[in-house]
């Protein structure tokens, strides 16, 4: 069990930039860490849902509350998915070949791709946000960044990474078999419980859609770059949030028009 807290508490430190109230550190715990990702989520979408709720509340000047929730899971993180999101672009959108995309990949410039493809999710983000209704859509972003991690630990787990990769030198599938089983008992258990708890399906639906999302964007990333990589993980996170966003958005007629 304290591997498990450990664990727990090292995803929050590497992951958020909510201040962690327990900085520790056991690398016997590290094969865990990802899996308690998705319960990081769980945070940055109970803040995200609370913000939205008050904005809501507020009533005014929507534009600046859209901004405000367009920009809140990106300065929860720290910015950290967002940094893997715009590698990946410069990466994938240069056509070169392949050593010449991980070379690209690892280069801590950033290119043109990266700058557009940030402004039209920025932009994406916002108009989602501009037209959302707030005051009854709010509790569906509690689930997006949960189930969008749950793919991207479970490509992590299950998807062998590039060399240069930080997660290259640990990888070995039997060996991550538990945590692919731990991964997928709680995918089960958050689904259930976002039924139960959550007073629209459809909120639930989305946050799947999300991750079926992260993980289609994953596997056809990891197949162009030649391997699975921490800024793939962020890529198709950040991706997925912003489809469990627009699913959220679109759904919205039929539960409220």
């Amino acid at each position: 069990m304290k591997t498990q807290i450990t664990a727990f508490f090292m995803a929050w430190g590497m992951f958020l930039s909510i201040p962690c109230p327990a900085k520790i550190w056991d690398e016997k715990a590290r094969p865990w860490q990802l899996v308690y990702l998705p319960l990081v989520g769980l945070l940055v979408g109970v803040v995200w849902a609370l913000a939205a709720y008050l904005t809501g509340l507020f009533g005014r000047l929507p534009a600046i509350c859209a901004v405000i929730l367009a920009a809140l899971p990106f300065l929860l993180t720290g910015f950290i998915h967002l940094d893997g999101f715009m590698d990946c672009c410069d990466a994938i959108l240069s056509r070169r070949d392949l050593s010449t995309r991980q070379k690209i990949l690892k280069d801590s410039h950033v290119g043109s791709f990266a700058v557009v493809c940030t402004i039209f999710l920025m932009l994406a983000m916002f108009a989602a946000f501009r037209d959302f209704d707030i005051k009854n859509g709010f509790g569906g972003l509690i689930l997006i960044p949960v189930f969008s991690r749950f793919a991207s630990s479970f490509c992590v787990f299950a998807c062998r990474p590039m060399q240069t990769s930080q997660y290259a030198s640990g990888f070995e599938a039997k060996q991550n078999k538990r945590q692919l089983t731990a991964l997928v008992i709680l995918n089960v258990l958050a689904i259930f419980a976002g039924l139960l708890l959550l007073p629209h399906a459809w909120f639930t639906a989305a946050a799947i859609g999300a991750e079926a999302f992260a993980l289609l964007v994953s596997f056809g990333a990891r197949r162009n770059l030649g391997g699975m990589s921490g800024d793939i993980s962020g890529f198709s996170l950040t991706l997925g949030e912003l489809a469990g966003l627009l699913l959220l958005l679109a759904g919205q007629g039929a539960l409220w028009s």
